[in-house]
């Protein structure tokens, strides 16, 4: 099968990332994923959201806030402020976002504080929401670095980084980093998200005209393996080793209950 952009099936599409993009947030980066541009923001503020502190959990929180540009789309798309609501799919993708690095943080390393991160497509061609994660991750990196040296935090709270990958099922063939034109007509479309360990944060996976098989499963997962390898080794370039992180104390037994809580309504 040739593909629209005659990459292999196996191949990502141009990766490039751009740190310390904005003057103001503790951590930020331009990425771009064969087109899809995603500007990654992380900023910290003093405090907890009311039912942290209304519940007694220790800790701080992380949470995120994701949006299209007007611009970014083939037709112009409405800004959701103008709407007076967020749509659906926004809503799902902060979350993701948001759970993707909860996965990874210590939330009680990281103080009675909360990080907001932020991602703005700016031009979108499939693939956003792991082009967002990929670059929020070294966003996350560079902040807490900048945190640490403002003494703002005293531990190193993230452990790893976290990347994902599209891949997707065409006339039987297993596509990797599916561009728009690919997403949109897809037998099967999944995103894969990864700790750099090798640790599965998230799988979405729907088949919108075939069933997909076990095999075929199997065969998305190591593809897609194999592309975040590579966006791992990309995120590396721009900072390097993760400083290693001092466990936090244990002996807080409500802090689970509390963020399942939150993880079902929380961004």
């Amino acid at each position: 099968m040739k593909r629209i952009d005659a990459r292999k099936n196996d191949q990502l599409r141009k990766v490039k990332i751009i740190p310390d993009f904005l003057a103001h947030p503790a951590g930020s980066v331009l990425i771009d994923m064969g087109g899809t541009k995603v500007i990654c923001a992380v900023s910290f503020e003093p405090g907890v959201p009311p039912w942290m502190r209304q519940q007694g959990v220790p800790g701080g929180w992380v949470t995120c806030e994701y949006g299209l540009l007007p611009a970014s789309t083939h037709q112009r798309c409405q800004r959701e402020a103008s709407k007076g609501k967020q749509g659906g799919r926004t809503m799902e993708i902060q979350r993701l976002i948001g759970r993707s690095f909860r996965s990874v943080i210590d939330l009680i390393a990281l103080g009675p504080n909360t990080i907001y991160i932020d991602c703005d497509v700016i031009d979108a061609n499939g693939g956003t929401r792991c082009a967002s994660i990929t670059g929020a991750s070294v966003a996350l990196q560079l902040a807490f670095r900048k945190l640490m040296e403002k003494k703002l935090i005293s531990r190193f709270p993230m452990k790893e980084n976290v990347a994902a990958v599209s891949v997707g099922m065409k006339n039987g063939e297993c596509l990797l980093d599916l561009c728009y034109e690919e997403d949109s007509s897809a037998d099967v479309d999944m995103n894969i998200v990864m700790t750099e360990s090798g640790k599965l944060v998230e799988v979405q996976g729907t088949a919108e005209e075939v069933p997909f098989s076990r095999e075929e499963l199997d065969k998305m997962l190591n593809v897609a393996k194999r592309g975040l390898d590579v966006l791992f080794e990309e995120q590396r370039k721009i900072i390097g080793d993760i400083p290693t992180p001092k466990p936090s104390p244990k002996s807080f037994g409500s802090l689970g209950d509390s963020l399942d809580y939150a993880l079902k309504n929380k961004s």
